[in-house]
């Protein structure tokens, strides 16, 4: 009931046409601007100028600052609360935001950990306590902030929107991860592998989507994408990614396009599918994930005909 709940209200198909249609000219334009620039030379140059951490800020506060845009969108200009933007239940659980949080959060580690006592020749200690700890406050802050937009925007805002215009759980499910993945094109990543890696970046898209229509709310998600770049940027950096910072340790291995881009999309999602689909006892897949909406009751419609 997810995207359904919005069919007990007044809504406005309009009202979700201006942000993901600003974003996404905002992504083509920025696409265009990048094509035949080395991007990884320009975030190198600009770290230079005004150091890692101001560079990391410059990067991700547009982002951060993002959320508010949506969230204020939502509320002031579509009346909808922040619960009905999260969640289909009655309240926003943050059990689940936790949860999935510290489960990826603590793989991410152990992963980051075994490569480096594995491999340590591809590894070297990137610590420096007074610029490590600026950087963790600036992250604890911002990174959230980012990819809780990012959340709100793909994952509530247009696939509501595109679920209620299409009466479909398939199409919005399609669009928000093809359109997530996309976003990414431009990242020094894509320049260094290859555009093979977008199927890591589309992969991530439906994997957050599939366990959003899965358990009809945004919490799993959230969590997870905020563990994913948090955890990541704290313990791990690299001369060639979008997010370079003074992390614990710095990766000197030379990027490919192999395991490390299939392994998470065609192993590593399905076995949290399966753990979550085990704690949360998930049922009706092929409904939940490509069925049409629920009928809303029209009694129900008339006595709920409020904002949200």
């Amino acid at each position: 009931m997810y995207i359904e709940q919005l069919k007990k209200h007044k809504y406005n198909l309009g009202s979700y046409i201006p942000l993901p249609l600003g974003f996404i000219l905002l992504m083509f334009f920025n696409y265009i601007m990048s094509d035949g620039v080395d991007t990884n030379e320009v975030i190198q140059q600009t770290i230079s100028m005004i150091g890692v951490n101001l560079t990391f800020v410059m990067l991700v506060g547009p982002l951060a600052f993002g959320l508010l845009l949506v969230l204020f969108w939502a509320k002031f200009i579509q009346g909808q609360t922040l619960t009905s933007l999260t969640t289909s239940r009655a309240k926003i659980d943050w059990k689940r935001v936790f949860f999935s949080f510290f489960l990826w959060g603590s793989i991410t580690t152990l992963m980051i950990v075994a490569l480096y006592y594995t491999q340590p020749e591809n590894f070297v200690w990137n610590f420096k306590p007074e610029k490590f700890f600026i950087f963790l406050i600036l992250a604890v802050i911002l990174i959230p902030m980012q990819t809780s937009f990012e959340e709100y925007l793909f994952r509530a805002h247009m696939m509501q929107g595109i679920g209620l215009a299409t009466n479909s759980r398939l199409i919005p499910l399609i669009v928000t991860s093809v359109l997530f993945g996309l976003m990414h094109i431009a990242n020094p990543e894509v320049g260094k592998i290859g555009h093979i890696i977008m199927i890591y970046y589309i992969g991530t898209g439906f994997f957050l989507g599939i366990i959003t229509l899965m358990d009809e709310g945004l919490e799993l998600a959230l969590g997870f994408h905020a563990a994913n770049n948090l955890v990541g940027a704290l313990l791990l950096t690299a001369d060639w990614t979008a997010f370079q910072t003074n992390s614990i340790l710095k990766d000197l291995s030379e990027p490919s396009a192999g395991f490390d881009v299939i392994a998470p999309v065609f192993i590593i999602f399905p076995v949290l599918l399966f753990i979550f689909s085990r704690v949360y006892n998930w049922k009706n897949w092929k409904e939940k994930l490509t069925g049409k909406l629920e009928e809303i009751n029209l009694e129900d419609k008339i006595s709920n005909d409020t904002t949200l």
